[in-house]
């Protein structure tokens, strides 16, 4: 699993079948640096399955883990929201949320 900030949605008026009635957001993964959560890398279209929104900091599975939730079985997906995010804390510190 990994963190990310959800950034923005996708609106898609042609797609594969199964991806009919998905929420598809774009996020941007972070990592921990220095006390605080700093993004990394490039964004990512990811399926949400939580009900997030933009602004919201969340976990997510990328690979063949992301095809094991409920929402996502059997469809082409390489990475789904899993969790919203309410604090994150490491060596007994909170980190500040992006």
């Amino acid at each position: 699993m990994y963190l990310a900030k959800v950034m923005g949605t996708i609106v898609a008026s042609q797609k594969y079948p199964k991806f009919q009635g998905m929420k598809l957001l774009l996020i941007q993964p972070y990592v921990s640096a220095d006390k605080a959560l700093v993004p990394q890398g490039s964004s990512i279209v990811a399926v949400d399955c939580v009900t997030c929104g933009v602004g919201d900091l969340v976990m997510f599975t990328q690979g063949s883990s992301a095809r094991m939730t409920e929402c996502t079985k059997d469809s082409p997906v390489d990475a789904v929201i899993i969790g919203i995010v309410d604090s994150v804390e490491v060596n007994g510190k909170a980190l500040k949320n992006p």
